[in-house]
């Protein structure tokens, strides 16, 4: 039979006529048998350039990816289109593992999703070697290299897989990688000779401004009042999230919060309300952005500085991915350097606080000395700390280097739904309402909204049925638990938690050690990424140009919309006639105007321009600037 045809895939499957940007060259490459080195931009279509030749050939596509969550998505598109898929990681059970493992190796699955951790015990080697592989995927392909900006070691263990396959090409993936990343990816993946495929990094309608400011959230609502349409807002923490988007409230500027801190339901439902615009702007943490396709965005506003320029690229890039004009806006304050800097020094925690939280896992997850654990475990970062007292930041660091010493794995969480099942024949429920009315409202709304639920586990929603019923959903799982309890019902609650996974015996806190040379290289190079961006900040050269140079493109023209090109082009006589006349409007209404107030009503992004439209205007005596910074009619225009 013969093989279908990449076009012949994309639009059985997809409905599209043609691929996007450069997928058809990274899909023809791989179909030719050479490993491949895919550099995409966010939002590029990085997925289905190795899912379409996966279903172009007899066998099953490997995919490796340290974002569970975005997989588990995959997975359920893939099969909304009858692609059979599946997704193996370290929440799974060993028993579901193999079964999974099982059933690839003899059932019809076409993609199988891997977190890397969870493959190389002896069961699911000895599966894996066995499958017919046509191809091998690797995803966020920087996390193999050191050199990139979220190492992941687990990722080191996908070269074996190579190594048992030499003759399955490998597709690597990523948004984001200088040359040395480059090199380093194709060489830990075994490249059999070198073969980028490219994109570039310029962005024609993307307009980047770097603003420094003190009073970075009064600027910011001036922005989002001066340019329309859709916005994110990234700060640092879960409690800037929500502090900002109530100030944006009281400013009556639409907003919402994003966080990992949030449950599922809210997260999917805010998510959800900003990209139908029912709420104009989102204000999140880093947390918010892999995976969400809303190609309208028209600002991306960062209240605080990122931690390196390949996080600043990709959080940007999420706005104008339509084509049209769109602005990425960093502001920055007089303190934030040192303060970054010395938030880096005190990250990086010694040797006996790293095995004080090695410590402090084991006997939180009752992980006796020498014992050995095949099970992962559901871990929350931030409730963890609050419990044991432990500063987040650098138990985080500390979890990292347990990772890179090979004693843990963390992963992302992946989320599994609350599941009810109804045990009580009608009769015994209608007894058991009757006597209990604060919860005859809740199985009653069960009934009504969840079909099958007398005949087999359905999914429901705690957050769906706590607004049917006026309740918080906290309430709704109370009353659930309840129902469990009683025998009514049964109840499986929801879980969206991260995963830890113990590998190997667990050692004595006081045996563990670290490799003081790769720690060196970790601190050097957080160093190296905040100095980096900063040397952006600080740069009188094209936004553009910069970030182009950084990921190794050394032909880049400017892009003439930065707020350096546009410093650079001055002021065109036909842009101060049209300033002046708006001015002198102005003070013949007035009178009188503060500076700051003009600054804000004209110039969104650079008070150097107005201010320059100022002094020009002081020069023909139409206006003075008294001390208190108030702008008056100066002589010449209260003449006219």
């Amino acid at each position: 039979m013969e093989e279908p045809t990449p076009y012949e895939i994309l639009t059985k499957y997809w409905g599209y006529g043609t691929f996007r940007m450069r997928q058809e060259s990274i899909i023809l490459s791989i179909l030719d048998g050479k490993d491949t080195l895919a550099l995409l931009p966010t939002g590029g279509g990085k997925s289905l350039c190795y899912q379409v030749p996966a279903l172009c050939r007899e066998g099953i596509c490997l995919v490796f990816s340290p974002l569970i969550s975005l997989m588990n998505d995959q997975v359920s598109q893939l099969r909304s289109k009858n692609i059979p898929a599946a997704l193996v990681h370290s929440g799974l059970s060993l028993k579901d593992t193999e079964r999974i493992l099982e059933n690839c190796l003899y059932g019809e699955i076409k993609l199988l999703y891997l977190s890397p951790e969870r493959l190389f015990s002896e069961k699911a080697w000895s599966r894996l070697v066995r499958m017919k592989v046509n191809l091998i995927a690797v995803d966020e392909a920087h996390c193999i290299s050191q050199w990139g900006y979220d190492f992941r070691p687990s990722y080191l263990e996908i070269a074996k897989i190579r190594e048992a396959m030499p003759a399955v090409p490998v597709l690597a993936l990523t948004a984001t990688a200088t040359p040395e990343v480059a090199r380093d990816i194709q060489q830990k993946l075994l490249f059999r000779q070198e073969n980028i495929v490219r994109s570039s990094y310029a962005r024609s309608n993307l307009a980047y401004v770097v603003l420094k400011e003190e009073d970075k959230w009064t600027r910011m609502a001036a922005i989002l009042r001066k340019l329309p349409g859709c916005a994110i807002i990234y700060v640092r923490n879960r409690k800037s999230a929500k502090m900002v988007s109530e100030y944006l409230r009281q400013q009556r500027i639409s907003s919402t919060y994003y966080h990992a801190g949030l449950s599922q339901d809210e997260r999917v439902d805010r998510e959800n309300k900003w990209k139908r615009n029912e709420v104009r702007v989102i204000c999140a943490t880093n947390a918010f952005g892999m995976g969400i396709d809303k190609p309208d965005v028209r600002i991306v506003i960062h209240l605080d500085v990122p931690e390196s320029m390949e996080a600043y690229f990709q959080e940007a890039g999420r706005a104008g991915r339509d084509g049209l004009k769109a602005h990425a806006v960093l502001f920055y304050s007089s303190g934030d350097r040192r303060s970054m800097e010395e938030r880096l020094e005190q990250n990086f925690p010694d040797l006996g606080f790293i095995q004080q939280v090695y410590k402090t896992l084991a006997v939180h997850y009752q992980i006796a000395a020498g014992s050995l654990s095949e099970e992962s475990f559901p871990f929350d970062l931030v409730t963890f700390c609050e419990l044991k007292k432990l500063p987040i930041l650098p138990t985080i660091e500390a979890l990292k280097v347990l990772e890179h010493s090979g004693l843990i794995v963390l992963n992302d969480g992946v989320y599994q739904p609350s599941l009810v099942e109804m045990l009580a024949d009608k009769e015994t429920l209608y007894r058991y309402q009757v006597k209990h009315a604060e919860e005859d409202a809740l199985i009653k709304a069960i009934l009504r909204a969840y079909e099958g639920v007398f005949h087999h586990p359905v999914r429901i929603s705690e957050y769906r049925l706590g607004k049917l019923l006026d309740l918080h959903e906290d309430d709704v799982a109370y009353f659930l638990a309840s129902l469990h309890r009683a025998g009514i019902l049964r109840y499986q609650p929801k879980s969206d938690q991260s995963r830890i996974f113990f590998k190997g015996e667990r050692q004595k806190s006081r045996e563990v050690v670290i490799d003081q040379k790769w720690y060196s290289f970790r601190k050097t190079r957080s160093r190296t990424q905040l100095a980096q961006i900063w040397s952006y900040i600080e740069s009188e050269e094209c936004r553009s140009v910069i970030m182009q140079r950084y990921f190794g493109e050394t032909t880049a023209e400017k892009c003439k919309i930065c707020d350096h090109c546009l410093q650079e082009a001055g002021i065109e006589e036909n842009q101060y006639l049209k300033y002046k006349d708006y001015v002198m409007a102005l003070l013949k209404k007035k009178q009188s105007i503060p500076l700051q107030e003009l600054v804000d009503s004209v110039s969104v992004f650079r008070k150097d321009k107005m201010l320059q439209i100022i002094r020009m205007m002081e020069s023909e005596n139409l206006v003075s600037l008294d001390p208190q910074m108030v702008i008056r009619a100066g002589d010449a225009l209260l003449a006219g």
